[in-house]
């Protein structure tokens, strides 16, 4: 019997940008959710106005293709896409259920 193992958040960001603050809290808020259903998030220096994430190596977010940074409820979403798209987010994805009401 072997069980499946867990998902891994891999957050790279800019050190030059000194954005160690920022990859640390999207750490916070995704390990705050997710808690034991990750393997573990990892924080990764790099330079050049890198800021990537990713998931088992499925990239979720990176801010040059993407534009710019995620919101917490946004990247929460994303994650829970890749890791179980059936997870209800509660108030993180109330915003998404309200805009797709009114439309």
């Amino acid at each position: 019997m072997s069980e499946k193992p867990l998902p891994v958040i891999r957050i790279t960001y800019c050190t030059q940008c000194q954005w160690l603050l920022r990859a640390g809290w999207m750490a916070q808020e995704l390990l705050s959710t997710f808690g034991t259903d990750l393997g573990g998030v990892t924080l990764v220096p790099g330079t050049g106005g890198i800021f990537t994430i990713s998931c088992n190596e499925a990239l979720v977010w990176d801010r040059k293709r993407d534009g710019g940074f995620p919101d917490a409820a946004k990247l929460k979403q994303l994650v829970r896409d890749v890791i179980d798209p059936e997870r209800d987010l509660g108030h993180a994805d109330s915003k998404t259920h309200k805009k797709t009401d009114s439309a």
